[in-house]
């Protein structure tokens, strides 16, 4: 695959040569503009009025990537399946996001002891990421708790299960939540004091590690969290209570733990997977000074993981969306979808489900990761090529990766293959924006307008490309970029 270039463009109709990028008369008079910036409105979501994800100058981030995973190895070989050419393919395809699994039990599979091996091999990682563009969330991953049930996650150590039975279903790995003795052990991972310094010295040991980390986005304190359900609950009513009294204050822990050594990154936090049945979570606030808080809800439908085929009749993206965006609209954060994308890949409603889907994320998030990046069948993304697999390559689509501005339009029409960007230009953080422009068979179309200034270009068959776009603040910038 080709690397994410940065291309010297020339362009007519009196818009002038930008390395990367279209730039207007009016904007090269001045130089990148270093004026201070004055306070600035949060900005939203046009559907739903969720807050957007920025960055430290104020620029308006949009996330498109992928889950990046070693769910096999431990020891010297932990995170091995995870290489230079996952980052690679990633950005040649016009991703600039991943969601990048580590273990606790990898960690610190002894009380006490940190694996210097293992975080210098996330340091690789990491690396890897700044090289290629692509910004990382580091996910505190479990899955059915950890290795004390056969999975990967809390170290054993760190389980306790009171004599409570566990019997496994591998071929139903999701239904050993609901075994008692992993009940049990959520119940003190939340509950018992000890534990809970532990798992905040442990957030506490990354943060201060990758605080000042370039690549790194932010921290996923834990990855679908679950909890224990009382005699007579329901599913959601449990989900509720667990999210409120025992995910909630764990949240917070974690954030004063990651708080008292880094002050910069983003603080992602999740419900537990029953949102995506439409549920609405019962988290409450997290407190955070910086007010860098995301929710980072998954996109999952328990028919679909089963192997069935979407039912654009069934409206569950659209009970997904109300019930999600609830939260975000409550406390003002915004949303980063962590997880999503089906196991069954080729069903013949399968092209609805990802233009509906994409489509929904559009609306109220500020991006996503799919599952999962690596090379084959089922969940991958992509082919031993590197390329992506059949409608999954809808999720490469042209985005406003940044704006410095007031965001007027941002929108893809998946079936005339057209993206739209009008933005009023900000001196905080630059007046451009960086649009990114996947692959495509035929390439694509540019056109750029400003007051009194038009320019157009050509991004070539099959090059991913950052577009560069400047203007100066009172004028409108309007990029629309046509599949050819």
């Amino acid at each position: 695959m080709r690397a994410y270039r940065r291309t010297v463009v020339s362009v007519a109709c009196g818009v002038l040569l930008a390395a990367g990028g279209l730039v207007s008369p009016a904007a090269s008079a001045a130089p990148a503009p270093t004026s201070p910036a004055s306070a600035a409105p949060v900005p939203t979501s046009a559907a739903h009025g969720i807050p957007k994800l920025t960055d430290e100058h104020g620029r308006v981030l949009t996330l498109r990537g992928w889950n990046v995973e070693d769910k096999t190895h431990r020891g010297d070989r932990a995170l091995s399946l995870i290489t230079e050419k996952h980052f690679r393919d990633m950005s040649a395809q016009g991703f600039n996001f991943a969601r990048l699994l580590v273990f606790w039990d990898d960690l610190e599979a002894e009380r006490g002891r940190y694996s210097e091996k293992y975080l210098r091999k996330i340091d690789r990682i990491l690396g890897w990421a700044h090289r290629y563009g692509v910004k990382v969330l580091i996910d505190g991953h479990q899955d059915v708790f950890g290795p004390a049930f056969g999975h990967r996650g809390i170290p054993e150590w760190a389980t306790r299960t009171d004599g409570l039975p566990f019997t496994p279903h591998p071929d139903d790995w999701f239904s050993e939540y609901f075994q008692p003795a992993v009940q049990r052990a959520f119940t003190h991972l939340y509950e018992d004091a000890d534990l809970q310094q532990a798992q905040a010295k442990m957030w506490r040991l990354l943060a201060d590690r990758y605080g000042d980390h370039p690549a790194v986005l932010g921290y996923d304190f834990l990855n679908e969290p679950m909890g224990e359900l009382k005699e007579g609950e329901d599913l959601p009513t449990a989900a509720r209570r667990i999210e409120r009294d025992q995910v909630t204050p764990m949240h917070n822990r974690l954030a004063a733990a990651v708080r008292s050594v880094d002050a910069k990154k983003w603080l992602f936090v999740e419900p537990t997977p029953i949102v995506g049945e439409g549920v609405p979570t019962g988290l409450g606030r997290i407190k955070d000074p910086k007010r860098k808080v995301v929710y980072a809800p998954h996109f999952y439908n328990t028919a679909m993981e089963a192997g069935a085929d979407y039912d654009p009749q069934a409206g569950w993206i659209e009970a997904y969306e109300a019930a999600v965006t609830q939260y975000p609209k409550r406390y003002g954060v915004p949303v980063v979808v962590g997880e999503w994308g089906p196991l069954n890949n080729g069903g013949p409603n399968m092209g609805a489900f990802y233009r509906d889907a994409l489509a929904s994320f559009a609306r109220y998030s500020s991006g996503w990761a799919g599952y999962v990046w690596c090379y084959g069948g089922g969940y991958c993304a992509v082919d031993a090529e590197g390329r992506l697999r059949g409608h999954k390559q809808q999720t490469a689509q042209p985005y406003a990766a940044s704006v410095a501005g007031k965001v007027r339009e941002d929108s893809y029409d998946a079936t005339k293959g057209a993206y739209s960007l009008a933005y009023e230009p900000s001196w905080r953080g630059g007046a451009g924006a960086v649009v990114s422009v996947p692959p495509s068979a035929k390439g694509w179309r540019v056109r750029v307008t400003g007051r009194g200034w038009t320019g157009t270009r050509e991004v070539a068959a099959g090059r991913a490309e950052k577009v560069r776009v400047y203007g100066v603040p009172g004028e409108r910038v309007a990029v629309v970029i046509q599949r050819r």
